[in-house]
């Protein structure tokens, strides 16, 4: 990789960090929470599966299966998950998120967006031509690359 190109990268990699840093200064339903961090991500998987069984959950996280019951009890305490049969095999029990739980993913999501929606009401429209295809370039070789993983 030549030094320009991976100077690029540097930049645009330490503005999203910056980004992100000024972003965190506002309030946003993902601070707020009182959710430890794999209960977080619990919720987030949940939010991208619509389900999963506690084997699953705890593949995905590289925990026991034990640590994923705890997780997700304290989740339904919460009221943000529930736990149901699964129609194809009674023995599994599945996990997914109440609508409390589908609330919070839409608010953490819809408070970053307005963040950067806020932004981009204040660029000129050949720039937002240039982050459209910056994106959508991005998302294209994003969906390659983890296509093949």
């Amino acid at each position: 990789m030549d030094v320009d190109r991976e100077d690029l990268i540097q930049r645009i990699t330490q503005t999203q960090r910056d980004l992100g840093r000024l972003f965190a200064q506002y309030e946003s339903p993902l601070f707020s929470t009182n959710l430890t961090m794999r209960q977080l991500k619990v919720v987030m998987l949940l939010s991208v599966s619509g389900s999963a069984s506690g084997q699953d959950l705890a593949h995905s996280l590289g925990v026991g299966l034990a640590t994923v019951t705890g997780i997700v009890d304290r989740l339904v305490g919460h009221g943000l998950v529930t736990r149901r049969e699964d129609p194809h095999d009674r023995r599994v029990r599945r996990v997914e998120l109440t609508p409390a739980g589908q609330r919070l993913m839409t608010d953490i999501s819809e408070a970053g967006l307005e963040h950067y929606r806020r932004i981009m009401e204040h660029l000129d429209t050949a720039t937002l031509r240039a982050l459209d295809h910056a994106v959508t370039e991005i998302q294209r070789v994003a969906a390659k690359l983890f296509e093949c993983e």
